[in-house]
């Protein structure tokens, strides 16, 4: 049986958003990008959610350290304070207002950063 490594599993991960961001903007080959005036919003509550998870597992996959040391010393917020808010930018540039209300970041951001990590000592709990 063969048991893809995290490196694959990320190349994976990055393939299946290439073609998503593919299928749903102008791509110009010339620049490797995508004219963001040309991409739509993402309107459904599924889609919206998935990209919330997978912003915040990005979090949580790049920044292993920062958030253990910051649920230990109680100051997860402020350590990563940057990266959460430039996680949000690219959520909500992605995403129509009536998603947005729908607070799927902030509870992504808290199931995965927060919840995933309650084997860590902490004076949080």
């Amino acid at each position: 049986m063969i048991v893809p490594s995290v490196a694959s599993v990320g190349v994976i991960r990055l393939n299946a958003a290439v073609i998503s961001l593919r299928a749903r903007c102008s791509f110009d080959r010339s620049v490797g990008s995508c004219n963001a005036a040309d991409m739509a919003l993402i309107d459904s509550q599924k889609d919206a959610r998935r990209l919330a998870r997978a912003i915040a597992s990005d979090l949580s996959l790049y920044n292993e350290e920062k958030i253990v040391e910051g649920i230990q010393q109680d100051t997860l917020f402020d350590v990563i304070k940057d990266e959460i808010e430039e996680g949000r930018t690219h959520y909500t540039s992605r995403v129509s207002p009536a998603m947005l209300a729908k607070n799927f970041y902030d509870r992504a951001v808290v199931d995965i950063l927060v919840k995933s990590k309650g084997h860590v000592k902490s004076k949080m709990w």
